[in-house]
């Protein structure tokens, strides 16, 4: 499957979740059996050899692909989520979004030193939820950070805001704000 395909998978809503924002759906490649496994495969191709021994899934989109890749990859599975969705104790991240702040939270036994983790998310924009996420996995000390995204909105340029130890793969680098 091209590139070409896996983007025409995709669906974008105008002014959703506010006016002006053009939100670009992965539920519809999610529900497309050959996307799915493609893009899979892709970020497994990338992530096989590089000892991940856990994938840090952020809030929703995130823990779809996530889940798919951590079973794939041998490794175990950590959720990511807004505050007091967790049941045992957490430690949180707050940040700041062109539009306000937010919350994120983990288990604190979530990762240890020993662990090597691949941050997963569906999409990268601004960047403030995926730079707290990565903030918040290397507050536990980790031997390594990768991060990932299915889509990348290159024209905010935010890889770029990431530290120049996390690596960041993305599959499909799109235009648009």
């Amino acid at each position: 499957m091209s590139k070409e395909s896996l983007i025409a998978s995709l669906r974008t809503v105008p002014d959703y979740p506010r006016k002006g924002i053009l939100f670009w759906d992965v539920t519809t490649l999610f529900k497309n059996a050959e996307a799915f496994k493609e893009v899979e495969d892709i970020l497994y191709e990338e992530f096989k050899d590089k000892g991940i021994t856990k994938v840090a899934g952020i809030e929703s989109r995130g823990f779809v692909m996530g889940a798919a890749l951590a079973s794939r990859l041998g490794a175990g599975f950590v959720l990511i989520r807004k505050p007091g969705k967790l049941p045992a104790d957490t430690v949180r991240m707050d940040y700041e979004l062109e539009y306000g702040h937010d919350t994120i939270e983990m288990h604190t036994d979530a990762i240890s030193p020993d662990d090597v983790v691949l941050v997963h998310d569906d999409l990268l924009a601004t960047g403030g939820t995926a730079g707290a996420a990565v903030k918040l996995v290397q507050s536990f000390h980790p031997k390594q950070v990768y991060a990932s995204f299915i889509i990348y909105l290159k024209d905010f340029g935010s890889v770029a805001k990431f530290p120049p130890d996390v690596p960041v793969t993305t599959v499909l680098d799109l235009a648009g704000a």
